[in-house]
């Protein structure tokens, strides 16, 4: 039977967020911290589940990135993860490379963008939130919805239809990942820690 692996990326793969971490390489970590203060009530909101987690995340993508040439986001994304791989969990990254060497189809369904994540992994199918874009530019919105909690489960299953084919095997570390979990075979929560 066909085995696919999928895997959550930031807290997941990763030791700490990727967006905050590209906001600090790209912007540096007061401009991060005067923004996170700006959008303090819409991330309280969010935490309260009074407040929509994709409205709040596109927000602050606007308020960094809308505007830039989709080139120069790449570029930065590329150069991000090329002096990032310290966030990568060893731990984590072992057990993408076992899954593959044991024939798995590895893929990574995260609600970062894969603009930022594929680069950590260039051999790895990268699900992820998609950013808009316009004339080249990034407008700020996304051109998908947030890939988290039960979108994660519709876009893997957009990718992998024929659900009774395959084998899952997912792993994930919070409360978005908690439908990609249940719908696995087998699941793995904060196995890297």
């Amino acid at each position: 039977m066909r085995k696919i692996a999928a895997f959550d990326f930031d807290g997941t793969l990763t030791s700490s967020d990727s967006f905050i971490a590209l906001l600090s390489y790209a912007f540096g970590w007061r401009a991060v911290a005067v923004s996170l203060l700006r959008f303090a009530p819409l991330i309280v909101l969010m935490k309260l589940h009074l407040y929509a987690n994709q409205r709040a995340k596109e927000r602050m993508f606007t308020y960094f990135f809308a505007g830039m040439p989709l080139t120069a986001f790449d570029a930065l994304c590329l150069n991000f993860a090329s002096g990032s791989r310290h966030l990568l969990r060893p731990e984590a990254v072992e057990a993408v490379e076992q899954a593959q060497a044991e024939g798995a189809e590895v893929v990574i369904v995260s609600a970062s963008m894969p603009n930022w994540v594929q680069p950590f992994f260039p051999t790895v199918r990268v699900i992820g939130t998609q950013v808009e874009v316009s004339d080249g530019l990034l407008t700020g919105r996304f051109a998908t919805a947030n890939c988290y909690g039960q979108e994660k489960v519709n876009r893997l299953v957009a990718v992998y239809p024929q659900r009774e084919q395959y084998h899952l095997t997912a792993y994930g570390d919070s409360r978005g990942d908690r439908e990609l979990l249940r719908f696995a075979d087998e699941s793995h929560y904060k196995p890297f820690r």
